[in-house]
């Protein structure tokens, strides 16, 4: 006969420290600007530490389609971006590469057990968030929290020109 355990109890007998079910969320407005020559905007997301080294990459929207990697000429219009780890990515990368988006919000989720969430030592960091258009500006914006979160939390920021509404989501 067999008898059926829950998993956490069965963790917990076992000695083995239960799963982190946590998460982190990332809202991204892009505005849609009435300007005469529209491009969409290179956007970089990106986790660092309080005296701005990178921690880890989370997602670099760029034109892709572009051929002979075309696209990745205008990656260091990003500065920050390219100064704290573009410039030492053989781009495209798997899992973080995607192409440029349409104006709107634009979710993206990362699970505290898979990377790159699940090797972040805990601590303090700052979500970045980094936007260039061409024949348009640049912006950047910092959100802190930490990480792994012990309760949810919810930091919101709001961009001026190429990036709008910013809202980071962390569920423990």
């Amino acid at each position: 006969m067999r008898k059926l355990v829950p998993a956490g109890l069965t963790a917990s007998l076992l000695g083995a420290p239960a799963a982190l079910a946590g998460e982190m969320e990332i809202n991204v407005e892009i505005p849609r600007l009435d300007v005469a020559e529209y491009h969409r905007p290179y956007v970089a997301l990106w986790i660092e530490t309080p005296d701005h080294k990178a921690a880890a990459n989370l997602d670099v929207w760029y034109d892709l389609a572009l051929p002979d990697k075309e696209g990745t000429e205008w990656l260091k219009d990003m500065r920050q971006w390219w100064r704290r780890t573009g410039r030492s990515l053989d781009m495209p990368v798997d899992g973080i590469s995607s192409a440029t988006k349409a104006p709107g919000t634009h979710q993206l989720t990362f699970s505290a057990d898979a990377a790159p969430l699940a090797d972040l030592p805990p601590g303090e960091y700052r979500l970045v968030i980094e936007a260039a258009r061409e024949v348009g500006g640049r912006e950047l914006l910092r959100l802190p929290f930490q990480w792994p979160p012990e309760d949810a939390a919810e930091e919101t920021a709001k961009g001026e020109h190429e990036l709008g509404a910013v809202r980071l989501t962390l569920k423990p």
